[in-house]
């Protein structure tokens, strides 16, 4: 049997926003969230115990496996996250694989899934990250013989003479489960972000979500707490003088012609394109005022008629006319995005020093050490956001090659 430890919301996992970005998403009220999310994983890494949001390990593994008794029918299925689809893709047996996904890439992996994850004793309906299937491999790290595993963007690599090397050695498939839904029909499950915990026998190698200090180690000392507060307060002043703008811009979120959609977007364009440490506030605002003018201008120049033109010149000058009317309210918008992604960094390089598996990424020169992905922090109210270093995981998971299909 399968038990479950975490909060339930009635948000479908099929895809986490960064902390920071909350503030373009729900305007005031997500700065608000952010820094709740912060002080709650501050006071954990400060000993206190019982607090409100629950801590997961965010393994990179891909692609999404979706298993377990759909409730309409109680039959077993897996799946991708297509399975929650307006027209789903839910596989009762291998021909609905074959049909919905191919026989490759997605498909292999999920004729895998279904063979092994249907001797597994689940009751409901739980989400994990693939691992590994039939494509581990052997390498040498530092002279000493390892097994590996690459999903996605992370190399995960283990003594072949460990314990746990032996079990992923022994095993056919290795999954994380890290999600449980409830419901009566697949249109209308709950979710529920926590730690999944089961046998997989000898087949099936399940990882823990679950994030544990067992040495005792992971804990800020007075000096270290003392400077997080004071970037949570640089934090909060400039969220306070931001709130407006924010909530503004977070009423057209959704528009890909509005400045705040491509705020957004322009935060995934920097860290893809450039190297180092976000830039000084002031730099980064005349950026964005570049990058939005570009991008609007690319669209206006792929229209062959007047006609076509005209939203894109509208929504080009009205964006402008608003970035150059609010500098000051704009540049405290940024600034509390950047602080946020600080905090939250402070926050995983010290989460960051316990592991029980090796994380590298794969280079022309042989492996470099990396941090995890990330981690997963989930409130009862305002939900689940990712904790990820998007100048260290995002910016290698945008450039390297994906371990699948």
């Amino acid at each position: 049997m399968f038990s479950f430890k975490g909060f339930f919301t009635q948000e479908k996992n099929t895809h986490l926003e960064h902390l920071e970005d909350d503030i373009i998403n729900n305007g005031a009220k997500g700065g608000e969230n952010a820094i709740n999310f912060l002080k709650s994983v501050r006071n954990m890494l400060a000993g206190s115990t019982g607090g409100a949001v629950n801590m997961t390990v965010k393994w990179d593994g891909a692609p999404a496996i979706i298993c377990g008794q759909n409730p309409e029918n109680g039959k077993f299925f897996v799946g991708t996250k297509s399975v929650f689809n307006k027209t789903p893709k839910i596989n009762y047996n291998i021909s609905d694989i074959r049909k919905n996904h191919g026989t490759s890439g997605a498909g292999a992996k999920l004729i895998y899934c279904f063979n092994y994850l249907k001797r597994l004793p689940i009751k409901g309906i739980l989400q994990g990250d693939l691992l590994f299937t039939d494509d581990k491999t052997i390498v040498k790290i530092d002279g000493e013989p390892h097994i590996s595993f690459t999903p996605n963007t992370i190399t995960y690599a283990v003594p072949v003479d460990s314990g746990i090397g032996r079990q992923i050695a022994r095993a056919k498939m290795g999954i994380v489960f890290h999600t449980s839904y409830t419901g009566k029909n697949m249109s209308s499950l709950s979710a529920g972000f926590g730690t999944v915990r089961g046998s997989g026998g000898t087949s099936i190698f399940l990882a823990s979500a679950q994030y544990i200090d067992k040495s005792g180690s992971v804990m800020f000392n007075k000096r270290e707490l003392s400077a997080f507060d004071a970037q949570i307060r640089m934090a909060e002043g400039s969220l306070s003088k931001a709130k407006g703008i924010l909530n503004d811009m977070s009423t057209a979120r959704t528009d890909p012609l509005s400045v705040a959609f491509r705020l957004k977007t322009f935060f995934n364009y920097f860290i893809k394109n450039t190297k180092g440490d976000m830039g000084k506030v002031r730099d980064m605002q005349q950026q964005f005022r570049l990058y939005f003018n570009n991008m609007l201008q690319a669209e206006i120049d792929a229209k062959k008629t007047d006609k076509g033109k005209e939203k894109y010149i509208k929504a080009q000058k009205e964006g402008l006319r608003f970035i150059d009317k609010n500098k000051t309210l704009l540049y405290f918008a940024i600034a509390s995005h950047i602080t946020l992604a600080n905090c939250k960094n402070t926050l995983l390089r010290k989460m960051n020093q316990i592991q029980s598996i090796g994380h590298f990424v794969r280079t022309s020169n042989g492996y470099r050490v990396t941090a995890p992905e990330g981690y997963v922090a989930v409130d009862r109210i305002a939900g689940a956001v990712k904790l990820v270093d998007r100048l260290e995981f995002s910016r290698t998971n945008f450039t390297l090659p994906k371990g699948w299909d």
